[in-house]
């Protein structure tokens, strides 16, 4: 016997409910744990209702009101929970169109809770919406947006209703939103009026040429990567677009057979930015034979950049030898500035063939934790140390580990949680030498 349709979905309202934990407090470190249980449901839910699509739409919005009223009532709602109820949003629209409902009546919606979003759940809603929407639907929804565009271009600051300010920003928000669903469209002539209605940017300039180059017109992609370009250095903090234009200029010039305006290209952003990002772009347009000429010619040119930049692009490119010599010249409070994702693996790499560079690279890790009074990381660096006090032994440089011993006594001596454990790093028992925790099980059991 099946159950009827009402009683199952009060058992979905239980569950969508216990999931919510109403009138609890979700700590921060609670709010993972929590989203995983609510994505749980809503995976029941899609599963359970996928023959009966009305009924779906229904607890899809009995989960998003939950959800919206649980926002108070936890740490994290601009997070990963932030994120779950975004994307439950895409989710009610899948089953709305599966039930067949009108293509007004959804976009009406989405429109009311763009507007009124208190708690950020519908920021760059529209662009999950571009994802999910039908044709009718992406129509409807511009309609609506183009709607309130039009009406935030039109207020006057009057008494009782929004400020210029306020309405500004609607229009902001409102032609952001028309854009992405003009690009969505791939609707150059809309997105180029809408551009030049509002001002023309560089990522305006990006997103025209993407169209264009969609639609097989190579040279009047360029034609705007070119002018987003020229824009992008006359208007601050469009470096993101500037170095996007820059990518897709040097494509299209390849796709053209300018390889060598390509290659001229990439070299000239290399120079300005040497890493390994723009480094494995340049070699992406040198000619196969060349590449070894090509890669002495980078790495010299790299010399005297960011140290953590080039310190990745010498560990990338197995310039070991260099890599080596770089972390000898630098001071250790030049190699305590930059991050251990840096760090961490040059000197794993460095630890057998050059132990005393290696050695450096452990202690900066370490030191850069105990200056900056991470206790909570202390583990971490005394494992950094005892890892550096090995390698200063393989190389044979007792004096200059005894040096770092005495520094950090010097400098750290109060931070009592870190120095009891560093002494014995010193006593050669450090981390690696304590029993894991089934070691000790084990014992204890035996």
């Amino acid at each position: 016997m099946t159950r009827k349709p009402r009683a199952l979905t009060k058992q979905f309202e239980r569950v969508i409910e216990t999931a919510l934990i109403p009138g609890r407090f979700v700590s921060y470190d609670a709010s993972f744990s929590f989203v995983r249980d609510l994505e749980a449901v809503e995976r029941r839910l899609a599963t359970a209702h996928s023959t009966d699509p009305p009924q779906a739409v229904a607890l899809y919005e009995t989960l998003l009101a939950g959800c919206y009223e649980k926002a108070e009532e936890i740490d994290d709602s601009s997070g990963i929970f932030g994120d779950f109820v975004g994307q439950l949003h895409c989710r009610w629209i899948k089953a709305c169109q599966a039930a067949g409902a009108d293509p007004n009546d959804i976009a009406t919606k989405l429109v009311v809770w763009m507007e009124a979003d208190p708690y950020g759940f519908c920021h760059d809603l529209e662009k999950g919406a571009t994802k999910v929407l039908n044709k009718a639907g992406l129509a409807a929804l511009i309609t609506h947006v183009r709607e309130r565009f039009d009406v935030a271009g039109t207020t006057k600051g009057a008494p009782g209703g929004p400020s210029l300010r306020d309405a500004a920003c609607a229009r902001r928000r409102w032609g952001e939103a028309l854009r992405t669903l003009y690009l969505a469209q791939k609707r150059v002539d809309a997105y180029l009026a809408l551009a030049e209605e509002t001002g023309l940017t560089a990522a305006d300039c990006h997103a025209l040429a993407t169209m264009l180059v969609a639609r097989r017109k190579i040279e009047d992609g360029l034609a705007w990567v070119e002018r987003g370009i020229t824009l992008g250095k006359q208007v601050p903090n469009s470096s993101m677009a500037g170095y996007a234009l820059s990518k897709l200029k040097r494509v299209l010039l390849a796709k053209q057979g300018r390889c060598g305006e390509a290659l001229a290209a990439a070299w000239g952003e290399y120079r300005e930015h040497p890493d390994k990002y723009s480094y494995a772009d340049l070699m992406k347009y040198v000619p196969k034979a060349e590449r070894a000429a090509w890669h002495k010619k980078a790495i010299e040119a790299a010399t005297g950049s960011d140290l953590g930049s080039l310190i990745e692009l010498l560990l990338e490119t197995k310039e070991l030898e260099r890599l080596a010599d770089v972390v000898r010249v630098n001071p250790g409070n030049a190699l305590e500035s930059i991050s251990h994702y840096v760090t961490e693996p040059a000197a794993k790499k460095l630890e057998k063939i050059h132990p005393d560079v290696a050695a450096r690279l452990w202690c900066a890790q370490g030191m850069r934790i105990v200056k900056a009074k991470k206790s909570k990381y202390y583990d971490a660096a005394l494992s950094n140390f005892e890892r550096a006090r090995r390698c200063f032994e393989r190389a044979g440089l007792a004096v200059e580990w005894q040096r770092v011993v005495n520094k950090v006594r010097s400098d750290h001596q109060r931070k009592m949680g870190f120095m009891a454990g560093f002494e014995e790093v010193v006593a050669g028992s450090g981390p690696s030498r304590r029993p894991s925790f089934l070691q000790r099980a084990k014992a204890r059991w035996t």
